[in-house]
């Protein structure tokens, strides 16, 4: 990878480990901080301390970074001397939340403004999905009394991706923010309420649940890592469509509406994963009779455009 100027690798070598004399580009520090961020995402907390070192060795026009790099490395190697990091933070809330705070805070700043503003920076320039839920996850830790206001902004003006405004409605409730906002959704203008956010699958209403429930005990006999799958679909599909008028329909807790939905959320993992589904057989399945067949090709529509959706957005 080429960055400010200067030849680089994914991570850094045992050559630049030892050397004091590395140069920290501007460019090349967001390219760290992104990496950096993205270890801690995903446990990889030995590489993690390994690219702390690194960084704590460069010179550069921004060398106050150096005192919250190595606070959050004392901190890794504390709390996980032997490096069974991913362990101990297994099933320990408390502990993992400490870590996350710790790991995906204003690590990189002065202060908690300049925390805001980057992370701000970052989600206005951020080229990709991954680079903006990054930024939503560390901005759940930032104090800030402005960093509200400012992620509501950004929320408001910016054309997002509807799965990318859900994160930040879930970011903003977890920052302890209220209040309406008005949205862009799938071609809707919706308002919603922060404080509502679902957090979690379980907090969405019984009638969007009972949707999943009854598609998964028909699939997990198909094929036992169908709940899995149509879990994740169903999940996409909430994201995306939460607040829009499909979404209000969901809510109808009449059992039709909920077999309509289930039985076209079958259709639409079968036909994502083998390629084909019998529609006869998977009506039959949820007792959907002509008198509701209608309602079911209009909820397998909205789970299939929104399937078709995602894929095109990678």
């Amino acid at each position: 990878m080429r960055l400010g100027g200067v030849n680089i690798s994914d991570q850094p070598s045992k050559k630049q480990n030892q050397s004091d004399n590395v140069y920290l580009f501007p460019s090349m520090l967001d390219q760290y901080q992104l990496q950096l961020t993205q270890f801690l995402e995903k446990e990889m907390y030995e590489e993690a301390k390994e690219l702390l070192r690194f960084l704590l060795q460069c010179q550069g026009d921004e060398r106050q970074y150096a005192l919250e790099w190595g606070n959050l490395l004392s901190w890794l190697e504390q709390a996980f001397p032997n490096g069974d990091a991913a362990d101990e933070l297994d099933g320990n809330e408390e502990l993992e939340q400490q870590f996350r705070r710790a790991a995906l805070g204003d690590y990189g700043s002065i202060s908690s403004e300049e925390a805001s503003a980057k992370i701000i920076s970052l989600l206005r320039d951020a080229s990709s999905t991954d680079q903006h839920m990054l930024a939503l996850e560390r901005a759940e830790f930032i104090e800030s009394d402005q960093l509200d206001e400012q992620l509501i902004e950004w929320l408001t003006t910016e054309e997002l991706h509807p799965a990318l405004q859900f994160k930040a409605l879930q970011t903003l409730k977890k920052r302890g923010a209220t209040g309406t906002v008005e949205l862009d959704r799938l071609g809707e203008r919706v308002i919603l309420e922060i404080e509502a956010t679902p957090l979690t699958l379980n907090e969405f209403p019984p009638s969007v649940n009972a949707i999943l429930e009854k598609a998964i005990s028909a699939l997990e006999s198909v094929d036992v890592t169908m709940p899995i799958l149509v879990t994740e679909l169903w999940m996409e599909c909430l994201q995306c469509l939460y607040g829009t008028r499909s979404y209000g329909w969901m809510l109808d807790e009449d059992q039709y509406i909920e077999d309509c939905f289930a039985a076209g959320l079958h259709t639409t993992i079968q036909l994502i994963v083998y390629g084909r589904a019998i529609e006869d057989d998977i009506r039959e399945i949820y007792g959907i009779t002509d008198e509701y067949r209608f309602r079911y090709e209009q909820a397998s529509r909205i789970i299939r455009d929104v399937a078709l959706y995602l894929q095109e957005l990678g």
